[in-house]
């Protein structure tokens, strides 16, 4: 198994490679150079396994024999033990064909937790054969944040510093990040935007002295990694409901577009989907793209879903490169238009692809507050505003559709509190995990929007 860069001039890597590089060094994002394949009696052979143990036969094709097995299966085992659920991610049924997949059940009560236990397990294994040091530098719109840093806490070989944009992250998200003292972990506010950190991000790693200097590690949905672990929680609920013997949807509130990806990735691996309605809140550029095939980029506005509060989602990069028939020059030419202009237009050929299995969906704050409330009202369930537009989604879908759709819980309600009491009129019980966050010190360093000043404090920071 080797990877593919989407811009098609750097070198194809193994997995080892590809996860500690992070980015390519042409700026595209990593990809199988070919999909492993399910068979439908795999899929019906993997009907009542635990949830480890279908993770570990889902992503061991990935790996090309770069890890051992006995170790894979043991990071594997100890990343989903630190999971409060039994079943890790539980399926509730809340209406007919409606169904609700809850992420959130891990240490830090994110579905970024399902990806990122095993992340950091990964580099430390790999550090530590190598004989090497790590410098992780990620973005956050919220939960990446601390569950990358819950994830590489305290561990020798690695730095990990997160950009956050200040004063656009709920007060629970900052401070699980900002109150962690473990000496490794280092929190920047950055004074602006979602899309402001993830160029900051992705500019470091184009930087190359700078990336090889302090050898640059990525835990943002751009390591594919990430992906590939996501992967299996869409083979988790499709197997539940049925497959491969009946096909399912999935409604997915995405921001950056990785959490989607990943269960297209489950797609073109075999596992019987029949389509992706991905929800957005009030900054809706994928919406748009899927209601009229044009990518435009408008100002980033705050909403009651800040997780979901981007304009620039990376992740769609790696779809655009199937819609190019894995052209990588043609994209990297309209990737480097798009970042000059703000927009780019799909062919009508690739746009009718694209239509063929995603539909986009946009949600307003007052309709997010009004599903939270009517979700309580009838089932009892409280979700967070993320989860809302999932299930709002779902709902939509279900209307005209003969399948199963499974709405993805993004974060435990808690974390949203305020949005929560405006929705129900009272804010959900904080597990005792983050009650106790709330009256911690932080750590946290201020910045402006630029690439030298981020780097000089990096620099500065570094033992």
């Amino acid at each position: 198994m080797r990877y593919l860069s989407t811009r098609g001039a750097a070198p194809a890597l193994p997995f080892e490679d590809v996860l500690l590089a992070g980015l390519a060094a042409d700026g595209g994002l990593y990809l199988p150079e070919s999909w492993p394949q399910f068979s439908a009696a795999e899929l019906r052979g993997w009907a009542g396994l635990s949830y480890a143990d279908l993770a570990i036969r889902v992503m061991a094709p990935f790996l090309g024999g770069s890890i051992p097995m006995a170790d894979f299966e043991r990071m594997v085992r100890e990343a989903y033990a630190a999971f409060d659920h039994p079943a890790v991610v539980p399926l509730k049924q809340l209406e007919d064909r409606v169904w609700l997949m809850e992420l959130f059940h891990g240490p830090t009560f994110a579905f970024k937790d399902l990806a990122l236990q095993l992340v950091g397990r990964l580099y430390a294994h790999l550090l530590k054969k190598r004989g090497g040091r790590a410098t992780i530098v990620g973005a956050t719109s919220g939960d990446t944040g601390s569950a990358a840093i819950e994830a590489c806490r305290d561990r020798e070989a690695i730095e990990i510093f997160i950009l956050h944009p200040e004063g656009r992250v709920s007060e629970v998200q900052r401070r699980q990040m900002t109150t962690v003292a473990a000496k490794n972990v280092h929190n920047i506010a950055i004074r602006g935007s979602f899309d402001d950190c993830q160029d900051l991000v992705k500019a470091m790693f184009a930087d190359a002295k700078f990336r090889d200097a302090y050898s640059l590690g990525a835990v943002n949905s751009i390591n594919w990694a990430r992906i590939m672990a996501q992967i299996v929680y869409y083979v988790r609920a499709a197997l539940l409901l049925g497959a491969p013997d009946r096909a399912v949807g999935f409604a997915v509130p995405t921001g950056n577009f990785g959490n989607v990806y990943a269960g297209y990735a489950a797609k073109r691996m075999g596992l019987p989907i029949e389509r992706f309605h991905v929800g957005s809140n009030r900054n809706d550029i994928l919406a748009r793209l899927f209601r009229t095939g044009e990518m435009s980029v408008r100002p980033v506005e705050p909403s009651l879903s800040p997780s979901m509060d981007i304009q620039i989602s990376s992740n769609l990069e790696r779809l655009l490169f199937d819609l190019y028939d894995r052209d990588g020059k043609a994209l990297a030419a309209d990737m480097a238009g798009f970042r000059k202009t703000g927009t780019l237009n799909l062919t009508a050929a690739r746009r009718a692809r694209l239509d063929a299995l995603f539909s986009g969906f946009r949600l307003d704050d007052a309709g997010t507050l009004a599903v939270i409330a009517d979700l309580q009202k009838r089932t009892g369930e409280i979700v967070d505003p993320h989860s809302a537009i999932g299930v709002a989604a779902a709902r939509e879908a279900a209307k005209s559709g003969a399948v199963p759709v499974v709405a993805l819980a993004t974060a435990h309600p808690a974390k949203f509190g305020d949005a929560v009491r405006q929705a129900v009129g009272r804010e959900p019980a904080l597990p005792s995990r983050l009650a106790r966050i709330m009256t911690e010190t932080e750590r946290c360093k201020a910045l402006p929007n630029d690439l030298a000043k981020v780097e000089a404090y990096i620099r500065e920071t570094l033992p």
